[in-house]
């Protein structure tokens, strides 16, 4: 083993979307691995460091993924599972505790380390979670050492940041009972996003509030019976129960995508904190205006357009709910990895009753569903979207709806003008 250092919604009926159908699939996917999540983390969090515990493909991967640029010193790495490693024939807790020892002695600024398990601990041989454990009460209190599985076999790439939030939950400070009712926002979003609700916070009246994951990994804010959390992404399901099994409680609406979307979230929230409903309007009606200005610009190119999207990033249903009730699109199929009817339900409630849900992928089918339907756009992996390009289909990379900033009021023109893109270059190549 060695390092290779690449170092209407919420009150829209419910029982619709429960007993909504959905066309289950099993099959090939065509989805990035957990591990694609740590790109972004890697960011957020400026004090932690992550290590994968994987091959020279894991490796391969996050150089590519990331655009690590040669002067760069990024905050992850690859500890490279060799085969000698993988055929047991040597004691892979030595070679990781040497590994660690070496990343912590040259990296004294890391205060949090996740250890990253590119595969199940059956492939690789090595109990992660117990590593970390153990080396945990080793480096503590100058480093907490944490674990969570990135695993492509078990996880799509948007489930890497559920499995790293979760693994932080544990790790929150027990808020006192007394304490006074605190906001959890639960996501990891662009600085500049979260700078902005932040704002939006202040100025409806909520000042205890606290964001998972913090820009510190060490600084995580309390969490308790006084805790009301509110999702910023639909993917968030084992961070979702463990906060909850910690004694938070959660605050339902749309998510915040589009004038409407984030409407609809704030007053949510807004709600739960009993603040009156005209300074609620007061604060958000300047940032729905210019939302709702600056989506007009893409409506001539989108509206009543059809949209297929194929599983990826699990961000589907909301912004296919946007879409529809902002841009008139009119979604053909939504199919995402996973369907988390409870996060989503606002969301679901708003597709038309034509739309066809599927959940999971088996990649042959969806792309003969796709030829079928020949919608106007097609939302879809990158692996699929050259291929349906040459057969005449216009795509979207889905990646990027997770790497842009897309959430909030000022960003709504941005995320419209994502879709909008493909289809004006569509029209301009046509002859």
């Amino acid at each position: 083993m060695n390092v290779a250092a690449t170092l209407a919604g919420c009150d829209a009926p419910k029982a619709d979307a429960a007993t909504r159908p959905v066309l289950r699939e099993r099959g090939q996917r065509e989805v990035f691995c957990g591990l694609t999540g740590i790109v972004w983390l890697h960011r957020k969090m400026q004090d932690a460091f992550f290590l994968v515990v994987g091959s020279r493909t894991c490796a391969h991967l996050l150089q590519s993924a990331a655009g690590v640029m040669i002067f760069a010193e990024p905050r992850f790495a690859t500890a490279i599972m060799e085969e000698r490693d993988l055929a047991g024939m040597v004691d892979a807790q030595d070679e990781l505790d040497r590994v660690v020892q070496r990343l912590l002695d040259r990296r004294p600024d890391i205060k949090t380390l996740f250890l990253v398990g590119s595969c199940p601990s059956e492939v690789i041989k090595l109990d992660l979670a117990k590593a970390a454990e153990r080396l945990g009460a080793q480096y503590m209190p100058r480093v907490r050492i944490l674990n969570y599985s990135g695993s492509g076999i078990e996880t799509t790439f948007t489930q890497g940041e559920d499995a790293c939030l979760a693994a932080l939950v544990p790790e929150m400070p027990a808020a006192e009972a007394s304490a006074p009712k605190q906001l959890l926002m639960v996501g990891a979003l662009p600085d500049i996003v979260e700078d902005q609700f932040l704002r939006l916070f202040a100025q409806l009246g909520i000042e205890n509030v606290g964001v998972l994951p913090a820009r510190n990994a060490r600084d995580l804010p309390t969490v308790g019976a006084n805790t009301r959390y509110v999702l910023a992404q639909p993917f968030l399901t084992d961070t979702a129960m463990a906060l909850e099994g910690r004694g938070a409680s959660p605050i339902e609406a749309l998510f915040p995508f589009g004038a409407h979307g984030t409407s609809d979230w704030l007053r949510a929230i807004a709600r739960e904190f009993g603040i009156a409903e005209a300074h609620v309007e007061s604060v958000i009606a300047p940032g729905r205006e210019r939302a709702a200005r600056a989506i007009e610009h893409s409506r001539a190119a989108l509206q009543g357009k059809r949209i297929s999207f194929l599983p990826d990033s699990q961000l589907e249903v909301p912004l296919a709910r946007f879409l529809h009730t902002e841009l008139g699109m009119e979604p053909v199929e939504v199919g995402t990895p996973y369907l988390h009817r409870s996060h989503c339900a606002g969301d679901l409630a708003l597709l038309p009753e034509a739309t066809r849900i599927s959940e999971g992928q088996h990649v042959d089918s969806q792309l003969d569903r796709v030829r079928s339907d020949k919608p106007d756009l097609t939302v879809c992996g990158l692996g699929l979207a050259n291929p349906l390009e040459a057969e005449g289909f216009t795509t979207k990379w889905a990646i990027e709806l997770v790497f842009s900033p897309i959430h909030g009021f000022d960003q709504a023109g941005d995320l419209a003008e994502l879709f909008a893109r493909p289809m004006r270059r569509r029209d301009r190549l046509e002859v």
